[in-house]
């Protein structure tokens, strides 16, 4: 059974860091391309961070440089690094596999507020 379960999250102010985890249940991410989505409120949900099987990883302009996507294939966990955070980094994030999603987790709440 898959299941996908997002930690990490919080409170932090403009500048700080924050380290997301992702727990990828029944998925062998090893072969599976994994991202780091957001949604904040009132816009879609966005694909942010993902990590190809190979290990290319790719990143949306706006958080090229700050974010930094990781896996450890065989805790089977995916992670996301977020430094010099930004208010308006501040959304819920998501896991899921960029080309077979599955249902989705809660998701980890992140807010960047002074």
């Amino acid at each position: 059974q898959v299941q996908l379960v997002e930690s990490g999250g919080g409170l932090v102010q403009p500048g700080g860091s924050l380290r997301l985890s992702c727990t990828a249940s029944g998925i062998w991410i090893s072969i599976s391309d994994m991202g780091w989505y957001r949604q904040a409120p009132g816009k879609l949900r966005e694909l942010v961070a993902d990590i190809r099987s190979g290990g290319v990883t790719n990143y949306v302009d706006s958080v090229k440089g700050r974010f930094t996507i990781s896996r450890d294939n065989a805790k089977r966990m995916v992670y996301l690094q977020m430094n010099s955070l930004k208010p308006e980094d501040t959304a819920v994030y998501y896991c899921n596999d960029i080309r077979y999603p599955r249902a989705w987790g809660q998701g980890t709440q992140v807010t960047v507020s002074s």
